[in-house]
C-alpha cells in the first residue's frame, strides 16, 4: 500500500522496550506504521530521508509548563538576565520610552533570589518609568512588583489594608506598601488589567509553541489557565482552540483548568453533587492535539519567595514556615467537588505540609470515588521525605519535580531549607526506585525549559556555584531521557500513543547531532536540535537534516505550519 514516509539511516531511541534501538521507521498518515520495515519499501518510490546516522529520539513532552506566560514574557521587557537592581531601572526605562503617558509598564522573568533577595525600590521605578504605572511580574509566578502610581491605582479600587487570605501586600518599616505583592494579592493588579484579549493569547500561544519546535518539543501541558493569578482570561480555552483552528498551535497541548474556573453545576437530584463546567465538561476533553487535563489546584506558594508550606520554618526566618492557599477544609472540599465531576487532580504542593495535604485529598479522592481518565498528581514536590515517597508510590499518584530549578536557583534554595530538607528536594532517583512515574518538565518560564538543559540537571543536580544538590537523587541520561518521553506520556495518560517510537504510536520525533545518552553530564546540553517533526510532518529545521526527502511532493512532507 501507499505510504508517506521511510527515514532510514538512522540511531534511533525508541524508548520500546521490545525494540530500543532501530534504524528506520516507516510512517503513515501521522503515525508509525513500522520499524525497521522490509527495505524493499525504499525501492518503490517511497519519500525517503536518509538520516546518514543522525540520533532520533521520541518527541519531547513537558508535563508542566506555562504557553501563554511564556509567550507573553516574549513580547514584554525582559528582567531574566538582570544581575542588579540598577539594571532593572535601565529596562523599564528602556520599556517606558516608546510608550504614551498613561501606558502601563510590563515586566516579565524578574528573580530576587539570582540577586541576593533584593527588591526594587517603588520611587526609583517611578522616575525609570516617567510617572507611568509598572507591573512587574516574577519569574516565580507567586509575586509581582508595582511602582507607586500602580499602586495608587490599585488603591483607588480595592483597600491595601485589607488582610488578603492566602495572599500579602507587603509593607515596609513606614507601614506603607513597598509594591511587593505575594501570592493572592496578585489578583489587585489582574483585576485592573485583566482579561487579556484573545488574540493577544492567541499571539503568544503562536510565539511560544514555534519556540518549543526548535528545542525539540512536540507535546505541553499547560499547567493553569483561565483562573486564579495565571490565568489571562475566562474565555482562554477559547483561545487554545481559535489558535488551533489558525495553525498557531505548532504543538500537542493539553492545558489543566484552574480550579477557580470552576462552579456548582446543577443535575439530577440522583447525580453527585460536584463542581465543573457547564455541560458536565471534564478532564479529556478533546483529541491528540487539544486535549483538557486534569484541574490545577494551589495549595500553597514558592520555595523562590519562602512561601511554600513547611512543616518547620525556613533557615534564619523564625516563625516563617510559608501558608496554604486557602482553608485546609475548603482546599479539601474543592478537590473532592471537581473530582466528583471527573476532573483530574494536580496539586501544586511544594512544601513538605503542602505535600501532606495533596497526598491526604487524593488518596481520599481515589478510595471514594475511583480512578479517572488520567493520572493524579502532585506538581512541584520542592520537598518530599521518605515517608511522603511510600504513600506517593502506594497511591499511585505522579509526582512532577523541576530539575533545573536546582541549576538555576539551587544556592538560595539550599539556604533557605538547610540539608535535611535540601536532600529531600526535587526528588527523581528515589521516584524511580519506588516505581513511581518520573516526567520531564520544566515550570516555563520559571525556569529555562529547553528539554535538554533540564534532562542535564536531573543527571548533573548542580547549583550555580557547583554545589551538587541533592547528590542521591542522580539519575542517568537514559533516565532522564525517558523521563521526557515515556514518562511524560504515563503522567498525561497518553502512554499508549505517545513517548515510544513503535508500531501505532504518534509520529512525533525529534533529529539530534549526537546521542545525549552516550556523551558526558556536562556535555548533555549541547546536544542540538536538528529538527523536529509533528504527526508525520516535519515543522522546524528541515534545512538542518543531512540529506533531503527523496521522492515526489515535497510538499506533502515538509511544512512550516499547518492547522492540527
Amino acid at each position: 500500500m501507499p505510504v508517506d514516509l521511510l527515514i532510514r539511516n538512522a540511531r534511533i531511541l525508541t524508548q520500546d522496550a521490545s525494540r530500543p534501538a532501530a534504524t528506520s521507521l516507516l510512517i503513515h498518515d501521522g503515525k508509525i506504521l513500522d520499524v525497521d520495515p522490509d527495505p524493499e519499501f525504499a525501492r518503490h518510490g517511497v519519500r525517503t530521508i536518509d538520516a546518514a546516522g543522525t540520533t532520533i529520539v521520541p518527541g519531547f513532552n513537558d508535563v508542566h509548563a506555562h504557553s501563554v506566560w511564556f509567550g507573553l514574557g516574549l513580547m514584554e521587557a525582559s528582567l531574566g538576565a538582570v544581575a542588579s537592581l540598577d539594571e532593572v531601572y535601565q529596562i523599564i526605562a528602556g520599556a517606558a520610552a516608546g510608550l504614551a503617558e498613561g501606558e502601563w509598564v510590563v515586566a516579565s522573568g524578574y528573580s530576587p533570589l539570582l540577586i541576593g533577595g533584593q527588591q526594587p525600590d517603588r520611587d526609583r521605578l517611578d522616575a525609570a518609568a516617567g510617572g507611568r504605572p509598572v507591573w512587574i511580574k516574577h519569574s516565580s509566578g507567586h509575586a509581582c512588583t508595582l511602582n507607586g502610581v500602580a499602586l495608587d491605582l490599585v488603591a483607588a479600587n480595592a483597600d491595601l489594608t485589607a488582610p488578603i487570605d492566602g495572599g500579602a501586600v507587603v509593607v515596609g518599616d513606614d507601614g506603607a506598601p513597598t509594591g511587593l505583592l505575594e501570592e493572592n494579592a496578585m489578583r489587585l493588579v489582574q483585576d485592573i488589567l485583566l482579561p487579556y484579549p484573545l488574540e493577544t493569547i492567541e499571539r503568544a500561544l503562536d510565539l511560544a509553541t514555534s519556540h518549543y519546535l526548535s528545542e525539540g518539543i512536540t507535546s505541553v501541558t499547560d499547567a493553569g489557565i483561565a483562573g486564579g493569578w495565571i490565568g489571562y482570561s475566562p474565555r482562554e480555552f477559547a483561545a487554545y482552540q481559535n489558535a488551533a483552528d489558525k495553525g498557531l498551535l505548532s504543538v500537542r497541548m493539553q492545558p489543566m483548568m484552574v480550579i477557580d474556573s470552576l462552579h456548582d453545576v446543577a443535575g439530577h437530584a440522583d447525580d453527585r453533587a460536584f463542581a465543573g463546567l457547564d455541560a458536565g465538561i471534564r478532564t479529556g476533553l478533546g483529541d491528540d492535539w487539544l486535549r483538557l487535563g486534569p484541574v490545577k489546584i494551589f495549595s500553597d506558594g514558592s520555595l523562590l519567595g519562602s512561601t511554600a508550606y513547611m512543616t518547620e520554618d525556613y533557615v534564619g526566618c523564625s516563625h516563617n514556615h510559608g501558608y496554604l492557599q486557602m482553608d485546609a477544609d475548603k482546599l479539601r472540599e474543592s478537590a473532592l467537588g471537581a473530582y466528583r465531576a471527573g476532573w483530574a487532580i494536580a496539586m501544586h504542593a511544594i512544601g513538605d505540609h503542602a505535600v501532606d495535604h495533596a497526598i491526604d485529598i487524593i488518596t481520599e479522592a481515589q478510595e471514594s470515588y475511583g480512578p479517572n481518565s488520567q493520572p493524579n498528581r502532585i506538581e512541584h514536590g520542592g520537598v518530599v521525605r521518605p515517608d511522603q515517597l511510600d504513600r506517593i508510590a502506594e497511591a499511585g499518584i505522579v509526582l512532577v519535580p523541576q530539575p533545573h530549578f536546582i541549576t538555576e536557583f539551587g544556592d538560595g534554595m539550599a539556604r533557605l531549607l538547610g540539608p535535611k530538607r535540601t536532600a529531600w528536594s526535587y526528588p527523581a532517583k528515589t521516584l524511580l526506585n519506588r516505581g513511581v512515574v518520573l516526567p520531564g518538565s520544566s515550570d516555563r518560564p520559571v525556569s529555562n525549559g529547553r528539554p535538554l538543559d533540564v534532562m542535564q540537571s536531573f543527571v548533573e543536580r548542580l547549583t550555580p556555584s557547583g554545589e551538587v544538590y541533592g547528590p542521591a537523587e542522580r539519575i542517568t541520561a537514559a533516565e532522564a531521557l525517558a523521563a521526557y518521553t515515556t514518562g511524560s506520556a504515563a503522567a498525561t495518560g497518553t502512554g499508549h500513543v505517545k513517548g515510544r517510537l513503535a508500531p501505532g504510536y504518534l509520529a512525533d520525533l525529534v533529529f539530534l547531532d549526537q546521542d545525549p545518552t552516550a556523551v558526558g553530564p556536562s556535555a548533555i546540553g549541547a546536544t542540538r536540535v536538528l529538527a523536529t517533526m509533528v504527526g508525520g510532518r516535519i515543522r522546524f529545521g528541515e534545512e538542518n537534516l543531512p540529506s533531503r526527502v527523496r521522492g515526489e511532493d515535497l510538499e506533502a512532507v515538509l511544512i512550516g505550519k499547518e492547522t492540527p
